[in-house]
């Protein structure tokens, strides 16, 4: 093998590449990146056998061959090179980098070790979704998933593909999150979980406007390609919590409040709630909000916040408590200046809508308090 590439093309891709390998495999080989150079272009793949990256960059190549070398130890080299073009050369298993004075020995090992990875797939047949769309879909969903380990569907990302649209569900079991997109080409009845890792690293994936999506039932990968790069992943196995019946059909309050009003109330009641379980309360009155937290050492917090009430039963006080952490994340993900609260009784779900996005709706579990 033997090529010149741009170290600023060869950076980013080994930046990606890296991510899907895997340190704690009993096969080295995983640990590396698979270096294939052919027709004017090099192949960068890596793997960890659940999810695979494979990234196409442009090169001048004066000899095809292949190579797999540390992932860590190559990224590393490559990134404090100078910019500009590089030099790779293979001498037996070893991956000679050079760069103008610069000169490294790369230790690498036999490529036809290393698993085969999809590097193609059919755009004709693959669900085209907005690349835009899909970033904002799993940056809204995706901070409502687990990180218990035990419970492996709560970690991952559901997605429904049904007639014209998709629709994209996390839960922690605390909060859960939806957010639906429209889409053109796609057949109903198809739900998959996708890891929350995999699909956070979307938006490395070039610069194009579109994302192919292709799902293989025979060996349970999801594809996701953009220009010349294909994220795999291996779908999550079990049975996804059936969301619908969580969320409420109505709320016997609605509040419509100023976002960043009710933002800087929660994080004045914060200051106190850290030492008292994270614990906010919210008060609603007829047209007043009000939040509070109090700590057994350092003090309380209270805030009046003006908003508009709507109830179809006669309201004197209500009181509902939550974690404030949870409060202040999706708060951040409301894109309108003001929100609506949906509330049931102080032991139930609440909603937080944002008023611009009729298709993103969250759901908090309250906590429960003492009266």
């Amino acid at each position: 093998m033997k090529l010149q590439i741009l170290q600023e093309n060869f950076t980013k891709s080994l930046a990606l590449a890296t991510k899907f390998t895997s340190t704690k495999a009993q096969l080295p080989v995983l640990n590396n990146v698979l270096l294939n150079a052919q027709k004017n272009k090099l192949l960068i793949s890596s793997t960890n056998l659940e999810n695979s990256v494979s990234i196409t960059n442009p090169a001048k190549v004066d000899e095809d061959g292949k190579i797999t070398v540390p992932a860590k130890i190559i990224s590393d080299i490559v990134a404090n090179l100078p910019k500009g073009s590089l030099d790779l050369e293979t001498e037996k298993e070893h991956l000679k980098i050079t760069s103008g004075k610069f000169s490294s020995m790369v230790s690498g090992m036999n490529p036809s070790d290393f698993p085969e990875i999809k590097s193609v797939i059919d755009t004709k047949k693959a669900v085209t979704i907005p690349k835009e769309d899909l970033l904002d879909a799993v940056n809204k969903v995706g901070f409502s998933t687990s990180i218990d380990e035990t419970r492996p569907v709560l970690t991952g990302i559901l997605f429904i593909f049904s007639k014209g649209e998709l629709t994209l569900v996390s839960t922690d079991g605390f909060r859960l999150s939806r957010k639906t997109i429209s889409l053109k080409n796609v057949a109903d009845g198809q739900k998959i979980i996708l890891p929350k890792f995999v699909l956070s690293e979307i938006t490395k994936l070039g610069e194009g406007d579109t994302v192919f999506f292709d799902f293989n039932k025979e060996d349970n990968q999801a594809y996701f390609s953009v220009d010349d790069t294909i994220l795999s992943s291996r779908v999550i196995e079990g049975e996804f919590p059936d969301y619908e019946k969580i969320i409420p059909k109505s709320s016997s309050i609605n509040v419509s409040v100023d976002k960043q009003e009710l933002q800087r109330s929660i994080k004045l009641a914060s200051v106190f709630a850290r030492d008292s379980s994270n614990i906010v309360k919210i008060k609603v009155e007829r047209d007043t909000l009000t939040v509070s937290a109090e700590s057994q050492v350092y003090g309380n917090q209270s805030t009046q916040v003006d908003v508009r009430v709507e109830t179809d039963e006669k309201l004197s006080e209500f009181v509902i408590a939550f974690n404030y952490h949870f409060l202040e994340e999706v708060l951040n993900l409301i894109d309108s200046e003001d929100l609506k609260l949906g509330f049931s009784t102080p032991n139930a779900p609440a909603i937080v809508a944002d008023t611009k996005d009729e298709n993103f709706l969250h759901l908090i579990m309250p906590l429960r308090i003492q009266s």
